[in-house]
């Protein structure tokens, strides 16, 4: 977390070996507006983990239990809960129709920011995920998930983030996974922890881990 100014130079310095940089645009008591950094020195549209970090950083500075993150156009509703967690409310999730290209089958969403979905063996997400991610397809770059269903409510994935490339955990993919796989409740585990997602209609709630280290 920063509050001073960010460059894409910056980010790509600062960065390094790391998922990216929240940069606090302005805050209050309970909200906060921030621009979220990639490790390449562009900017996401969204990330359940970034807003998820954004919301417990705010209310452990300022004893909110309920806070609002805005990152873009979206405002992000968390409240903290007993067990140390974030609850999110993502908002709304739009869900496309599968689609195939160079033999790669997978499913769009957009979760404020662009991903596609693949089902299938998680380990091949190092053959899939750059080329999907980077595909003409997909000519503003996309977020890639390789996930298979191990249970009525257990999903394991891997991913592979536009601007970072494979990260240990992403809260908006796993919506978008759970929306894909069309699962409520259900726990997306990532190598990095697991993350619970359900959904009220179409609207994502995401469930999830925030601690600090020291």
């Amino acid at each position: 977390m920063v509050t001073d100014a960010v460059t894409p130079e910056r980010a790509r310095t600062e960065s390094a070996g790391d998922d990216g940089i929240i940069q606090v645009l302005a805050s209050g008591d309970d909200w906060a507006e921030i621009v979220i950094w990639n490790p390449d020195g562009s900017q996401a549209e969204m990330s359940g983990n970034g807003t998820r970090i954004a919301a417990k950083w705010l209310a452990a500075d300022t004893g909110a239990r309920e806070v609002t993150v805005r990152v873009g156009p979206r405002a992000v509703a968390a409240r903290m809960l007993e067990d140390d967690r974030v609850e999110q409310d993502l908002g709304e999730v739009e869900v496309g129709k599968p689609e195939t290209v160079d033999g790669i089958s997978f499913t769009t969403v957009d979760v404020g920011n662009p991903h596609a979905v693949v089902q299938g063996d998680p380990s091949d997400l190092p053959r899939i995920g750059p080329h999907l991610a980077t595909h003409e397809r997909f000519p503003r770059r996309t977020n890639v998930q390789v996930a298979q269903r191990v249970s009525d409510d257990e999903i394991e994935a891997r991913v592979w983030e536009r601007g970072a490339g494979e990260t240990a955990s992403s809260g908006s993919s796993a919506v978008a996974i759970a929306a894909a796989f069309g699962l409520s409740p259900v726990t997306v585990r990532f190598p990095g922890g697991p993350l619970h997602v359900r959904f009220e209609g179409t609207r994502a709630f995401l469930t999830g881990p925030a601690n600090r280290l020291d």
